[in-house]
């Protein structure tokens, strides 16, 4: 665990920023992207590092409290920026991981990340970008749950009715 979160019995607790981090790493790239550049006024926005791709290792354990090993690699795409002038208070800096290559999609979630740490822009990316996004990401999950259950079998009825 980090020093900013707390742990529960169902996990971590999120902090704020991990939470809308998150929203915008997980929801489809175009929807990014597109939210980003319906964005207006738009800040001048400084590349400080990438977007560029590369690989993570990635490790897990065993029994979830065992030993760790090396799983495997992804490809990760990563974008850090400064955006400064327009609607802003003060320079922001954001910065994005995003799974995969999608350069533009890690270049607009950093891009929002940095309008996030602007006190005076993030209640309006909240309430126009984050909100929607985990809204359709809800809607979506729930749609998934509902068609998952709809395949289950309850073996222990199964095994009653051949007897």
């Amino acid at each position: 665990m980090t020093a900013t979160t707390e742990g529960t019995a169902a996990g971590p607790t999120l902090t704020p920023r991990q939470k809308w981090m998150h929203t915008l790493a997980s929801a489809p790239a175009a929807a990014v992207d597109a939210a980003w550049q319906r964005w207006e006024p738009k800040p001048a926005v400084q590349h400080i590092r990438g977007p560029q791709s590369g690989l993570v290792m990635l490790r897990a354990r065993i029994d979830s409290a065992g030993d760790r090993f090396n799983l495997g690699e992804a490809t990760v795409t990563r974008a850090t920026v400064r955006l400064h002038d327009g609607p802003l208070t003060a320079d922001a800096v954001g910065s994005a991981y995003i799974l995969g290559t999608n350069r533009e999609h890690a270049l607009a979630a950093a891009c929002f990340d940095a309008l996030l740490c602007d006190d005076a822009q993030r209640p309006r990316v909240l309430a126009e970008v984050i909100d929607p996004m985990r809204t359709a990401a809800t809607r979506l999950d729930t749609a998934r749950r509902a068609e998952a259950r709809s395949t289950l079998v309850d073996f222990f009825n199964v095994s009653r009715e051949h007897e």
